[in-house]
């Protein structure tokens, strides 16, 4: 099949018996249906639960503070709405009109187009296996707040005399790099494994194993918990944060807009990458999720409904760091101050000073001070420094830095620390958990849909791609194996998504057509959609990902690709340049994670010179029905309904239909 040809959604309802193979025998076998989601609310949940992750809570607030405040705010909306919104309702749509995993969908819309589900589904097990790693962690920290003291609240001592990396660092940067990760001081030192985090990691892999065990069915019952609590902790931390010294500092600090540096490229491209990642565009997971809904299931309304709830969550997160870190920093600014005023105190000034007039002076007097007085001063084996609350609110507001240092410093401040420690780090679970059973439905829903003899398998199959999971996991749990989770994060997903997403908007709005797209959604939904995202799917939405696609390449030919290393003798963090052998495999992850792409392509094309390419792309795979709530059988199915009305199961409708040309 070339293509140029548009072969018809399930659903149009216009093949007649001819079109399924002009005098060939049809053979009709009943089998058990896919399960649906029980309710509405699981699949809104689960939906939810993947789209907002551990992203909404560390990066979210990070690129919004460093790229204009209030200004990226409305940069984001602006993009959410153009592009964000119409690629997320793309997915939630073709996923529950085709009723297939990725690979499916693609295969339906042309045989040429199936390396796009299989690239989805490489890319979900690349952040598959680094993401449980990050819920290790979390497991790891929750298990050692249930403590007093907790155990990052102090620097530890050897005899009398206290850790010298410690001292250096800070009790929070020790006990991560030190006592949780043992990090080495580069990638090339590999190190042994990490015995805690690997026992960490495989409870990870057993949560997820048995949250899994019955598809949907299982993990719609989880997510009633796992997607809802995470909302619970936010309410505390923000009812909490509010409410301490600081706080109207940090928020005003992140919101206030700085309009001018939107004319940097480079806002531009972290805004639509975000964008990107909140929503799971690209991932298969959206499609997974959404086949398994009934047919006149409002999809054009999930798509604002969830991209909405992820907007607010992403504000409401940004609202509580900002405040605790507010908390955090006014904190440590004031006894910067407190003991630049003991050592003036205590030294002898020219008479020009009086150090009566400092002992009362705000964060702010203070700032006027040193400039216009305290830096010029010189006082022996000390050094009078500027206490700015505006550097330490800069201070690692980003990824693993917010969460297991910047985030668990503020908490050692709170009364009742162990309390509010507990209830961060079983909220940063359940945020990874939610995002997790969403990426392993983008590699399990998919490749059942497709292989009849992994759907007959499907609990034996769950729990060997757990298990593979694991073992491959074992490189993030060396000592240096934070730096592999790195560079899996920033390099295996995003060059690869991004490329996914151009094939699946073109293949939608150019091969199969976006007019008839809309026409299948309007007899689908039993309403007619919005013209205008023809035109956002033909155009717009191209020409972002493009521009997106180009930003993202040319930083990475412009910048050597660096990580952040920690120096044990510095006791500090370092930027360093990956070697050459790690820029090979960061770039094997980019084109295996591509390949199947252009495999897919290649593949059909051999088919077709063979002549062994079927007419119709239906014929090469199984399509499957989900169990629909008000009883009526897929439109596709009505041919096979009139030759087979003996078929129908004792509840009134099709469960589902194999067919296979003899």
């Amino acid at each position: 099949m070339m293509m140029s040809e548009k072969p018809p959604l399930p659903g149009d309802g216009q093949r007649d018996e001819a079109d399924l193979g002009s005098g060939v025998e049809q053979e009709v076998t009943l089998e058990t249906a896919r399960d649906g989601w029980d309710s509405k609310v699981e699949y809104f949940l689960a939906q939810l639960g993947f789209s907002v992750g551990l992203g909404n809570v560390w990066r979210f607030p990070y690129l919004c503070h460093q790229n204009g405040g209030g200004a990226f705010i409305l940069l984001y909306v602006v993009l959410m709405l153009l592009v964000g919104v119409p690629l997320f309702f793309l997915e939630l749509a073709a996923g529950q009109s085709i009723r297939q995993g990725s690979i499916g969908v693609w295969r339906h819309i042309s045989p040429k187009l199936v390396g796009i589900g299989y690239s989805s589904c490489v890319v979900c097990f690349f952040v598959a296996l680094y993401y449980n790693v990050i819920i290790g962690w979390s497991i790891f920290y929750m298990g050692n707040s249930f403590q007093y003291p907790l155990p990052w609240e102090k620097c530890p001592t050897e005899g009398n005399i206290t850790v010298k990396e410690c001292a250096a660092s800070s009790p929070t940067s020790y006990f991560w790099y030190r006592k949780a990760l043992d990090i080495t001081d580069s990638i090339d030192e590999t190190g042994e494994l990490n015995p805690i985090i690997t026992g960490c990691l495989l409870a990870a892999w057993v949560i997820v194993c048995l949250a899994m065990y019955k598809g949907i069915k299982s993990t719609g019952k989880v997510m009633y918990f796992s997607s809802v609590f995470p909302y619970v902790v936010l309410l505390c931390f923000l009812i909490r944060g509010v409410t301490l010294d600081g706080a109207s500092e940090g928020i005003k600090f992140m919101f206030y807009p700085r309009l001018e540096i939107l004319a940097d490229v480079q806002v531009w491209r972290q805004a639509a990458t975000q964008v990107f990642f909140a929503l799971g565009l690209g991932f298969g997971s959206v499609i997974a999720y959404s086949s398994y809904n009934p047919r006149n299931n409002n999809c054009h309304r999930d798509a604002f409904t969830v991209s909405g709830v992820n907007f607010l969550t992403s504000v409401l997160a940004s609202l509580v760091v900002f405040a605790v870190l507010g908390f955090r920093a006014k904190t440590i600014a004031t006894n910067c101050v407190k003991r630049n005023l003991k050592a003036i105190s205590s030294a002898s000034l020219p008479d020009l000073f009086n150090a009566s007039n400092v002992e009362n002076l705000t964060l702010d007097g203070y700032e006027d001070w040193y400039r216009s007085v305290g830096q010029y001063l010189k006082i022996p084996d000390y050094n009078i420094t500027a206490c700015s609350l505006e550097e330490e609110l800069k201070q690692g507001v980003e990824g693993t830095g917010l969460a297991f240092i910047a985030f668990t410093e503020a908490m050692t401040l709170f009364p009742g620390s162990p309390f509010w420690s507990v209830l961060f780090f079983l909220m940063l679970l359940n945020l990874g958990l939610s995002t997790m059973f969403g990426t392993m439905a983008g590699i399990l829903t998919p490749l059942t849909d497709t292989f009849k003899t992994l759907r007959n398998h499907k609990l034996i199959f769950t729990a060997c791609s757990c298990v593979l999971g694991f073992l491959i996991g074992l490189m993030f749990t060396q000592r240096c194996g934070n730096y592999f989770v790195t560079m899996f994060d920033d390099y295996s997903a995003t060059l690869p998504l991004i490329i996914v997403v151009i094939f699946q908007t073109v293949s939608v709005a150019w091969v199969y057509g976006a007019d008839r797209f809309l026409e299948d959604l309007k007899r689908m939904l039993n309403r007619p959609v919005p013209v205008v995202y023809k035109y956002l799917w033909k155009y717009v939405c191209p020409v972002a990902m493009l521009g997106l696609l180009g930003a993202s390449l040319l930083k990475m030919v412009l910048n050597r690709p660096t990580y952040t290393a920690w120096n044990r003798e510095k006791a500090s963090k370092e930027d360093l340049p990956y070697p050459g052998w790690a820029l090979a495999v960061l770039v094997s992850l980019i084109v295996v994670a591509f390949l199947p792409v252009p495999i897919g392509y290649l593949h059909s094309l051999l088919l077709d010179r063979l002549g062994q390419s079927p007419a119709d792309p239906e014929a090469r795979y199984e399509p499957c029905a989900t169990t629909d709530t008000d009883l009526t059988p897929l439109d596709t199915l009505h041919p096979l309904l009139e030759e087979n009305h003996h078929s129908h199961s004792a509840n009134g409708h099709i469960e589902s239909v194999q067919s296979s040309v003899l």
